[in-house]
C-alpha cells in the first residue's frame, strides 16, 4: 500500500457528500482524523474553514500538504493514491460508465437537495413548490442512471 501521510476529513454527519468519502477511506482501510463543521451553525462560512475550502462546503481532505475539496474530486484522488482496493473497475468501458453515472448524480441530482439550493428554492416558490419543483428535478436524473444502468447485472451496478 503506499505510504498513508495523516488524512484529515472535515466533514458533516449529515451531508451526504461527505458521506461517499467515508464510505471511500473505510472501503480502503485508511485511517482518518474527523474534523466537524456543522453546517446548521455556519460553520462552514467561518474565514478559517474558508482557508480550507473556499467554495465553503463538505467534504475537504487535507493529505499532508495536499488539500482537496468536493467529493468526486477526493474519491479520484484516493483512488489514484491507493489502488490496493480499487473502487473503479478495471475495463474501461465500465470504468466510464461508472464515472458517467458518478458525475450525473454529483451534477444533476445531489445539488438538488443542498440546503442553500432548498432554502432558495422554498424562498422563491413556497414549500409546496419546493417539494414538486425538487422531485421533478431530482426525477430527471435518476431516470437518466436507470437508462444508464439498463441491461447491466452482478453483486454491483456495472457487474
Amino acid at each position: 500500500m503506499a505510504d498513508q501521510g495523516k488524512l484529515t476529513l472535515y466533514s458533516y454527519w449529515r451531508s451526504s457528500c461527505a458521506h461517499r468519502i467515508r464510505i471511500v477511506l473505510n472501503f480502503k482501510g485508511l485511517e482518518y482524523e474527523y474534523k466537524a463543521v456543522n453546517l446548521l451553525k455556519g460553520e462552514q462560512f467561518d474565514p478559517k474553514f474558508e482557508e480550507i475550502n473556499p467554495m465553503k462546503y463538505v467534504p475537504a481532505l487535507l493529505d499532508g500538504d495536499t488539500l482537496i475539496a468536493d467529493s468526486f474530486a477526493i474519491a479520484l484522488y484516493l483512488e489514484d493514491k491507493y489502488p490496493e482496493k480499487p473502487l473503479l473497475p478495471q475495463d474501461l468501458k465500465k470504468k466510464a460508465l461508472n464515472l458517467q453515472i458518478a458525475s450525473t448524480v454529483c451534477s444533476g441530482i445531489q445539488p438538488l437537495q443542498n440546503l442553500a439550493v432548498v432554502n432558495y428554492i422554498e424562498e422563491k416558490l413556497g414549500s409546496e413548490e419546493k417539494n414538486a419543483w425538487a422531485i421533478n428535478q431530482m426525477s430527471k436524473g435518476f431516470a437518466a442512471v436507470e437508462k444508464l444502468l439498463k441491461g447491466c447485472a452482478g453483486k454491483y451496478a456495472t457487474g
